[in-house]
């Protein structure tokens, strides 16, 4: 990395995956990162949610609220995750009570004192950091479905070089007229759906350029990490959460939250 560069790691939805987290944030700060950041939805899927925010805090990784922390910092019934299908419903129910439950309250306030979204500038460039879309906390982008005259049209209107999101659980990227950029960084919290049990977080770089109007060079490089998943799943076992889960977690490939997936998407995955 040129001296000249600025680099930041960005981890998604962490869905109580504290080993995992660790295992980035443990990860990035070997690549000279100057800064960490987390899109949200701390809690969800996983066990043990409360074991999450430490790490976070001792890192100081700075934090902005997912649709999961709007829910549970304001005491709602649901996790405001945007599913229209009953199956997919289900499990988001059994998520969300099973997380809601086991939030202590100090937790809960520190989530409600968190941002919907954080505008940085690094290295001269302006980023947007959000959790579904800069428009709505729990709107769904997926690569197979969102055109790249929306995503200018995005940061157009929110005035953003680089717009980083997340929600979605599976990462891509997309370069944007006039050299501007969006990505979803992937979730640290359960496989892509991929069939590898690693996760996925990016490294985003801005580099200085030699180019006549002297514009930024952004890139976004996606980091999987590895952890101890066999030990997550001893524990989602000691806490009772639905087999589904731990599925996923052990083989890789998702066995909920499939009725959203777009076409394309779906195909990808073994179920």
């Amino acid at each position: 990395m040129s001296a000249d560069s600025h680099r930041i790691a960005v981890f998604g939805g962490v869905y109580s995956n504290h080993l995992a987290l660790a295992a980035a944030i443990e990860d990035a700060q070997t690549r000279g990162v100057r800064d960490l950041y987390c899109l949200g939805d701390f809690g969800a899927f996983g066990p043990n949610p409360d074991k999450v925010f430490p790490l976070l805090v001792d890192a100081n990784v700075q934090a902005i609220r997912g649709n999961y922390d709007d829910s549970i910092a304001r005491g709602l019934d649901d996790c405001q995750c945007g599913y229209t299908d009953p199956r997919d419903n289900h499990f988001a129910r059994l998520s969300y009570q099973y997380t809601y439950q086991n939030t202590s309250e100090r937790w809960r306030r520190w989530m409600e004192t968190l941002p919907e979204s954080l505008r940085l500038e690094v290295g001269g460039v302006r980023v947007l950091l959000c959790h579904g879309s800069p428009r709505r906390m729990n709107e769904f982008l997926w690569e197979s479905t969102t055109s790249t005259q929306f995503l200018a049209h995005l940061a157009d209107a929110y005035e953003a070089d680089v717009i980083l999101g997340t929600h979605t659980g599976i990462h891509w990227k997309r370069r944007l007229p006039n050299g501007r950029l969006f990505a979803n960084v992937g979730v640290l919290g359960r496989p892509a759906n991929d069939g590898r049990p690693e996760v996925w977080y990016a490294v985003v770089d801005v580099l200085p350029s030699s180019d006549p109007m002297n514009r930024p060079l952004t890139s976004v490089e996606f980091v999987p990490v590895a952890y101890d998943h066999e030990r997550l799943v001893d524990e989602m076992r000691d806490e009772c959460l639905p087999d589904e889960f731990i599925e996923t977690i052990r083989s890789g490939w998702w066995t909920t939250c499939l009725e959203v997936l777009p076409s394309k998407e779906r195909a990808r995955g073994r179920f």
